[in-house]
């Protein structure tokens, strides 16, 4: 073997979880190494999170524009601007890239740009983007692989060179008829965006209804959303096959209940979901082991089955979003420095940027009705808070589960304008095992968002015990 480079520690991968290792390692006045084969900083402030909810910004403006003399303003052109779309966006990404390099530099962590394969334990060869390889090994290892967007095993995608959410955020122009393969996080989002850039959407989606993790009347709302902003939604809607070349001309052969038919568009983006980067790594050479599904086997504290490797973020099955990365490396920086933490019962917030917001934290009831957990709802419309009214945004709905016999917030689901901010409130008072009166009671300023929960709670139904006193 090439004369071996030795660190304390090795960190292979810069998405949230890596880079935060890196940097708190170094600083700590370890050797570290951070090995990263593309995207300083991962996915997410270069071609997803960051990047979407920028892209998604500027669709939402342009709805506004749309909707001008709703307003009381008098508007000349509109039309989309792709090129200036694409200019904010890159401006952003661009001034975050800069800021990721100068932190590790300002570490002292050593950025190792190049591709990694394991050679032995703890020990990877790296193929160095500027040519040649370096050996190197690490005391400790953590592994932030991060996933990448699936591609349906369907005759005729992959040949078709679709779009995933990579390619349709770095478009400098407008698909004239855009397919969107997939109903959850990353189709509705891009679906509504190119829509209200002014494309035509289709949205084919092989389950009965949007959002399929979520409560049934979320699934419906959102379908009308969709089809308010006129795309076109196919449910239950089988691909079977596609034939042409993404960007140029499409046929997109699909069945339902109702037969087959064609649809012909000139743009796919694929959205079905994402699969983790754990092959041709080398893995197995590591003594790492992979779970049925391909992510990295892990117990609560995220170790793998390798002494002295831990697999953080994506690739180890964690929840796929930057708040649950950083919260994987708070779990394994804290043990290491004699803590005990685990990712055992987090209470993992979610939010979909669709325009208005899903927030949900804590159990839906599908989710409960599954577990067997009894509970008391309690749900209002948007059009009842007072923030949605003055934004005339009164679309969607509050809703939390309260348990049957007791005062505990099981969850809420928002869906509406800033839905996001009463769902982080809620997410606080469970934390600190508040009960739902404590926010029934609450003074919230008027008029914003959370005041919402308010109006929502003041109608909860008593607990059993209560309504026979």
């Amino acid at each position: 073997m090439p004369d071996v480079e030795r660190y304390e520690d090795l960190i292979i991968g810069t998405g949230e979880s890596g880079k935060n290792m890196a940097w708190t390692m170094a600083k700590a006045g370890r050797r570290t190494a951070a090995i990263e084969r593309k995207l300083v900083g991962g996915s997410c402030p270069n071609v997803a999170c960051l990047p979407s909810k920028n892209i998604i910004q500027s669709a939402k403006v342009k709805s506004f524009a749309t909707r001008a003399a709703e307003f009381g303003l008098d508007l000349g052109s509109f039309a989309t601007n792709m090129p200036g779309v694409q200019r904010r966006k890159r401006k952003m990404v661009e001034a975050d890239y800069q800021a990721h390099l100068n932190l590790f530099k300002a570490s002292g962590a050593e950025l190792i740009m190049g591709s990694a394969r394991f050679v032995a334990p703890k020990t990877v060869e790296v193929s160095l983007h500027d040519g040649g390889t370096r050996t190197i090994a690490g005391d400790r290892v953590f592994l932030n692989l991060g996933s990448r967007a699936a591609i349906p095993d369907v005759p005729g995608v992959a040949a078709s060179q679709p779009m995933t959410h990579i390619e349709a955020l770095d478009l400098d122009r407008v698909p004239e008829h855009l397919v969107v393969l997939g109903g959850g996080y990353v189709g509705l989002e891009l679906a509504q965006a190119m829509r209200r850039f002014g494309s035509r959407v289709t949205l084919i989606h092989n389950a009965p209804q949007l959002a399929n993790q979520e409560d049934a009347d979320v699934g419906a709302a959102l379908l009308e959303l969709l089809r308010d902003e006129g795309i076109e939604v196919l449910l239950e809607t089988e691909t079977q096959r596609v034939e042409g070349r993404s960007g140029q001309q499409i046929r997109v052969h699909v069945k339902d209940a109702n037969g087959e038919r064609v649809i012909e568009a000139t743009d796919l983006l694929v959205a079905v979901g994402r699969v983790p980067n754990t092959q041709s790594i080398g893995l197995d050479v590591a003594g790492v082991q992979l779970s049925p599904d391909g992510h990295i086997k892990v117990n609560e504290r995220l170790e793998t089955t390798a002494a002295n490797v831990w697999a953080l973020g994506d690739c180890a099955g964690s929840p796929h979003f930057t708040h649950v990365a950083f919260d994987d490396f708070r779990v394994v920086r804290d043990n290491l420095q004699g803590g005990n933490r685990t990712t055992t019962n987090r209470l993992i917030p979610f939010c979909m940027f669709t325009d208005p917001e899903l927030a949900r934290v804590g159990l839906n009831e599908s989710q409960a009705k599954n577990l067997g957990i009894e509970y008391r709802v309690v749900k209002i419309p948007m059009a009842m808070v007072f923030r949605a009214v003055t934004l005339g945004e009164p679309r969607g709905f509050l809703k939390m589960l309260i348990e049957k016999n007791s005062d505990r917030i099981l969850g809420l689901t928002a869906f509406g304008v800033e839905a996001s901010e009463p769902m982080a409130t809620v997410q606080t008072a469970m934390l600190a095992n508040l009960p739902y009166t404590a926010l029934r009671d609450a003074i919230f300023t008027h008029p914003t968002a959370a005041e919402g929960l308010t109006r929502l709670l003041a109608n909860a139904p008593q607990r059993a015990s209560q309504q026979a006193a």
